[in-house]
């Protein structure tokens, strides 16, 4: 099976989740159509916008069986490999932000990144990513405290000359 192409909208595993629930009940409508009476109408699930871009982006017709089989099983593959990240912001970044920084990690670090944001405002500034094993702190405060001997040096001197 080829690779499926994951929609920037997809950001983490809880999008991830939601989009082979809503999969599955999908699946669940297709088949109780099949041994409902006929003339007897049903609703279909309202589609997310992140399943029909997904279906869009890789070419899968969800009213086929097959198509909807290979799409579940490309994203359970997906959810058992993904290699998750976790970033803390001080801020709550933007969805464009965001989006920039899927499409870097998508193109340059692995094609399924899924990442989780969360808020730390302590850092003051930049961010913390965390992997399964590493820790990458960027932020300002981090900055700050490796340049503390020389700061305070530079604010003592600056008080001495008055």
């Amino acid at each position: 099976m080829e690779r499926l192409s994951l929609p920037t909208s997809l950001i983490n595993q809880i999008d991830l989740a939601r989009v082979l629930r809503e999969l599955n009940e999908l699946n669940d409508f297709f088949a109780q159509a099949k041994i409902r009476n006929s003339g007897i109408s049903m609703q279909m699930p309202k589609l997310s916008r992140i399943l029909d871009q997904l279906a869009r982006d890789n070419k899968i017709n969800l009213l086929d069986e097959a198509d909807r089989t290979r799409l579940n099983t490309g994203l359970l593959s997906i959810n058992k490999t993904a290699p998750r990240m976790h970033l803390s912001f001080a801020t709550e970044p933007s969805f464009k932000a965001l989006e920039k920084l899927i499409i870097w990690l998508r193109q340059n670090i692995h094609q399924h990144s899924l990442v989780q944001v969360g808020l730390q405002p302590a850092i003051a500034g930049g961010c913390v990513l965390r992997t399964t094993n590493k820790v990458f702190d960027m932020s300002m405060r981090r900055g700050l405290k490796k340049q503390e001997s020389y700061l305070t040096k530079l604010i003592k001197g600056a008080a001495d000359e008055r």
